[in-house]
């Protein structure tokens, strides 16, 4: 029958988020109940917050999760009561033009739940179709991706959406190699996570850019061999110092600033590849001669979830963790409960920390 649970929501753009008792459907076909154990806080639930994604309001906020799935509908084969799971964002449809050409990391059509959850009667929007800083949610079974139990909860949840989407930047959009050189613009979580990949992937030389000294010493314990504060002179002169003139192979930008991605663009080599991996606003924009796009040859990109395919490499890392080569328990700074997530993002602003995690 319909549950009653806690939950934390945005009423009103620009507004503290509340905590509220929302009501969640039996699940109904191809659809998931899942008692979440662990959430990251994550920007990308701010912008929710500011009304930068859409003006959808209430938003049930929460992505970065993982849980124990309690329930499942009718026709739910891929996971089980009891499982232990990551929630994505990227329910594979394995119909789509994408899914057809065999590239289901880029489906086209991915799958939320069909019901809605409700506050008072009115429903809800849940982040990235997921809802999880809440006691349990509702999801489509597609989004639910089981993984090892031995993970603890409030790290495997971050591969759900930042580890996961610097990560992919790195291994699977960018496709750092061996001996590559890597330069990373922006040294919050996501950034970071773009660090340890390619680190992960063998990068000789990976170069951190902030402005944040802090957040430059953290980029060192993920694998920065360099660090560049970018307040202090010409980030693409220093790049090009540190790479025998020529501009690191891969380029990755993780703020989403007009200004970063430009120097990005300038910091790689020839034929080089520039990942953007943060989010920006919408109202921004770039302008490049396009010589200089034709001139200096490689790609541009940009990295949407990491490019990645959740059953294939949310087991991967987790394995990866497991193994003692992935340290996801250093992404985590704090952890605290449903109510202080209001102040968790005043934190994140303010760049007090990497990643606060709701554990419940």
């Amino acid at each position: 029958m319909p549950q009653q649970v806690r939950a934390v929501v945005a009423k009103a753009k620009g507004e503290p988020v509340t905590i509220e008792t929302i009501d969640i459907p039996d699940p109904g076909p191809d659809e998931a109940v899942v008692k979440i154990q662990a959430c990251g806080v994550c920007h990308t639930d701010l912008h929710y917050r500011e009304g930068a994604i859409n003006d959808e309001f209430p938003f049930l906020l929460g992505h970065e999760a993982a849980g124990i799935v309690e329930s499942v509908g009718e026709g739910v084969t891929s996971v089980e009561v009891g499982d232990f799971v990551i929630l994505n964002w990227r329910a594979v449809c394995g119909d789509c033009r994408s899914c057809n050409r065999g590239k289901p990391q880029l489906c086209f059509n991915t799958h939320n739940a069909a019901q809605k959850m409700t506050l008072d009667g009115q429903e809800l929007s849940p982040a990235l179709g997921i809802g999880a800083f809440a006691e349990k949610t509702l999801v489509h079974a597609g989004q639910c991706t089981k993984v090892s139990a031995d993970a603890k909860p409030e790290v495997a949840g971050l591969i759900g959406c930042g580890v996961m989407a610097g990560l992919g930047a790195a291994m699977n959009t960018g496709e750092v190699g061996r001996g590559d050189s890597v330069a990373v613009f922006g040294c919050g979580g996501v950034g970071d996570a773009a660090i340890a990949g390619a680190h992960l992937a063998g990068a000789s030389t990976i170069i951190a850019v902030d402005l944040d000294d802090k957040k430059l010493e953290w980029a060192k314990e993920f694998g920065a061999t360099h660090t560049i504060n970018a307040g202090s002179g010409d980030v693409v002169a220093t790049i090009q110092e540190l790479t025998d003139g020529n501009g690191v192979d891969v380029a990755i930008e993780a703020v989403g600033l007009p200004q970063t991605y430009e120097q990005a663009f300038y910091a790689r080599d020839l034929a080089g590849t520039v990942v953007l991996v943060g989010v920006p606003n919408p109202e921004m924009k770039i302008e490049l001669p396009l010589i200089d796009v034709f001139g200096r040859g490689g790609s541009l990109k940009s990295s949407w979830y990491g490019d990645c395919l959740p059953s294939r490499d949310f087991p991967m890392l987790i394995d990866l963790y497991l193994q003692g080569r992935l340290d996801l328990e250093r992404f985590v700074t704090e952890t605290i409960s449903l109510d202080d997530v209001e102040e968790a993002f005043h934190k994140m602003e303010a760049g007090e920390v990497l990643r606060s995690v709701v554990v419940i």
